[in-house]
């Protein structure tokens, strides 16, 4: 059995029993039918931010694609992520799509390191912006949880995420001597594009602030979603519980973080009253929601003539 179909048959473990404990020790008949009473108005709602979240991340990725002079048209770059999205939600990790993005990046004029790297720093910006965000929220964390030996773990994410961040720009440190290998060769363009975009204050404040205000967004997403479910919570609690939850669905050890984000969203609301049956079927659905959402990123991609220039690059 190859090494890809071991690791997917293990993501495919840990979500389903997860999702499987979760639905066998929880009362979640009565919360499932708050299904059938949904708000429709409230869900388009939640739709309508993921368009503005999809907007706002295709400028978090266009702010460090100019740090690093890899630029694409707006509306390429808006294309290119919808197509990413899509694929981040159907495949089996959940970052699936960037390799997507790599390839038609590349193949719409972007160098291999700029089309690479570009997507890489995104991504690291986009943890970094989540982790600044879950630190700046802890006071009214531990206001809902208590003294709790968790306010300590987030603190310590920042600095592992500083001092990953440092690490990265000081991978052009490795000795000459070792360049003559590609992956050598690569980290070293990627610590030098890192510097370009870390140590320039106006373009790293600006990346780190659109990585911030995707979460606000997620957040909302998730509080319009409550909302039509009939789930009584306010922003301020989505704000504050909602990016915990994110970083830990990101953990990659499941299928596109489906248990895990379930199982983070149960313990995480039921600090501010939420019942385990009401937040799990609330996960559900704001996972299904995104799946809807990320469709037409699929429709891109067959209609626009994406399929094959991958299938081309390839």
């Amino acid at each position: 059995m190859k090494k890809s179909w071991i690791i997917f048959a293990a993501k495919v473990a840990v979500s389903g029993g997860l999702l499987w404990f979760i639905a066998a020790n929880f009362d979640i008949g009565a919360s499932a039918a708050r299904l059938r009473q949904l708000d429709m108005g409230y869900l388009l709602t939640a739709l309508g931010v993921f368009i503005l979240l999809l907007a706002n991340n295709t400028l978090r990725w266009r702010t460090v694609m100019l740090a690093i002079d890899a630029v694409l048209p707006l509306w390429q770059s808006f294309q290119i992520l919808y197509v990413g999205v899509f694929f981040n939600q159907t495949l089996p990790s959940s970052v699936g799509g960037d390799a997507v993005r790599m390839i038609l990046a590349r193949k719409h004029g972007l160098s291999l390191q700029g089309a690479v790297n570009g997507v890489m720093l995104e991504r690291v910006v986009n943890v970094f912006g989540l982790i600044v965000l879950v630190v700046a929220t802890q006071p009214f964390l531990l206001a809902r949880i208590g003294d709790n030996p968790a306010k300590f773990v987030f603190p310590a994410l920042a600095a592992v995420a500083v001092a990953g961040i440092v690490f990265l720009m000081l991978l052009d440190r490795i000795p000459e001597r070792y360049r003559r290998w590609s992956l050598v060769r690569g980290a070293a363009n990627l610590a030098g594009d890192s510097k370009r975009l870390f140590l320039a204050p106006a373009r790293a404040m600006a990346a780190v602030g659109f990585g911030i205000l995707g979460m606000v967004l997620l957040s909302l997403m998730v509080y319009f979603i409550a909302l039509s479910l009939g789930i009584a919570v306010s922003p301020i609690d989505c704000l504050v519980l909602v990016p915990p939850v994110m970083l830990i669905a990101s953990v990659p050890i499941s299928i596109a973080g489906w248990g895990l984000r379930e199982t983070a969203m149960v313990a995480a609301f039921g600090f501010v009253g939420v019942a385990e049956g009401d937040a799990f079927v609330l996960s559900l659905l704001f996972g299904l929601a995104g799946i809807v959402a990320a469709l037409p990123g699929g429709l891109i991609w067959l209609l626009g003539g994406y399929r094959q220039e991958a299938a081309d690059e390839d």
